[in-house]
């Protein structure tokens, strides 16, 4: 696609007055780079299939809502954007990983107790790695694990630091960020190449040619450097956010969408549902899931990949999306507006066959610059209202 205009990156200066005409979305990366897509606590945890923060940031100035609704909440990013602006939001997900992200990327938090415990988790975990009884030295500091997933999918001595951080979780008060430290940990530090981070097929336990840096590579061997480095860059983002975080009111629920009990003052949704066929949520963090011990939802996934695009998985998806449509819209205020972030390439939405109408819609270009996730796409945000 050609890029005739220059794209919105004055965020602030959009308003209710703002014509949808004029919103051009369309960001190349030196336009909206990646720093900026990644700000603050949106880089907590990677996660596919995540909008950017400022396409809610935009939305929000434009229509500002009074309570803002995620039916399938994921990360958190529009619980996390509606804070900044100082919107009431509400999000749902049937993931037990993905509400404990966004519970702790909106969480308050007291930052010198903050940095204390992670400071601290970071000393123990030192001298576990390099004290006098540990594993380098001689000591045993082999530690065991029932997932037949941790013992295949780490080295042993990757086991041994992920396991001691997770036994010293339940010593602090934030238990809940630290088993998200883990989980990002985790996932840098699973026998997998460093080109396929998304989707390994099986563990890398040989050297390898690495296409991402062009050189012989090992497998990884530890998980000490990745918990350090991150410890501390969540520390950072923490910090980062709460310059920004305001008191408007964030509920996140671990629920069905389709049957979640909601208040009756909801005037606007933002969500992005799954796309069809493309990404199963579940399996994509199934190092957390082992590892924490997560309830596993997956059975009720709408869209998942292993159900692919035929013709039965269209219908299966649709229904399911409908469902959390009709549902939610029984809890919105008349007029109430749903902004649903789409690749409906096979035309399946349809605003009439849940109670809304159609009053607008942008398309954009999305440009996919990492992993095997390379490439480009189109994705539009439909804009409905209630009837």
């Amino acid at each position: 696609m050609q890029y005739k205009q220059t794209p919105l990156t004055d965020f602030a200066s959009v308003n209710s007055k703002t014509r949808l005409d004029d919103l051009n979305l369309n960001w190349r990366e030196r336009d909206l780079p990646e720093n900026e897509r990644t700000k603050h606590v949106h880089r907590l945890h990677p996660y596919m299939g995540k909008f950017i923060p400022q396409l809610v940031e935009i939305f929000l100035r434009k229509y500002q809502p009074k309570l803002v609704y995620d039916p399938f909440c994921g990360s958190g990013t529009t619980l996390v954007e509606a804070n900044i602006l100082g919107v009431d939001s509400i999000g749902t997900d049937i993931s037990s990983f993905n509400t404990l992200l966004s519970q702790v990327k909106t969480a308050k938090y007291d930052l010198d107790l903050l940095e204390t415990e992670l400071r601290d988790i970071l000393k123990k975990l030192y001298t576990f790695k390099y004290g006098p009884s540990s594993p380098k030295n001689g000591g045993n500091g082999r530690l065991s694990t029932s997932s037949e997933y941790v013992k295949t999918w780490f080295s042993q001595s990757t086991q041994n630091e992920l396991l001691y951080f997770k036994d010293l979780i339940d010593k602090y008060t934030y238990k809940d960020l630290l088993k998200v430290i883990l989980s990002r940990s985790a996932r840098s530090a699973r026998l997998v190449t460093h080109y396929d981070l998304d989707f390994p097929k099986k563990p890398q336990i040989e050297p390898y040619f690495c296409y991402k840096h062009n050189r012989t590579c090992q497998p990884v061997s530890e998980a000490y450097k990745f918990l350090y480095r991150y410890t501390l860059d969540t520390l950072d983002r923490i910090k980062e956010y709460a310059k920004l975080r305001t008191e408007a009111s964030v509920v996140i629920f671990h629920d069905d969408s389709r049957e979640v009990k909601l208040p009756k003052n909801i005037d606007m949704i933002f969500t992005s549902p799954p796309y069809l066929g493309l990404i199963d949520y579940h399996d994509q963090h199934k190092y957390a899931y082992e590892l924490l011990g997560l309830q596993n939802n997956e059975t009720r996934e709408i869209g998942p990949a292993k159900n692919g695009q035929s013709e039965q998985a269209r219908k299966d998806y649709i229904k399911g999306i409908n469902d959390v449509l009709s549902h939610t819209r029984d809890f919105m205020v008349k007029k109430g507006l749903a902004l649903i972030v789409v690749n409906d390439k096979f035309n399946l939405y349809k605003a009439e066959d849940v109670g809304f109408k159609s009053v607008g819609r942008v398309d954009r270009h999305v440009n996919r610059r990492t992993g095997r996730r390379e490439g480009a796409f189109y994705e539009s945000i439909l804009i409905w209202e209630k009837i």
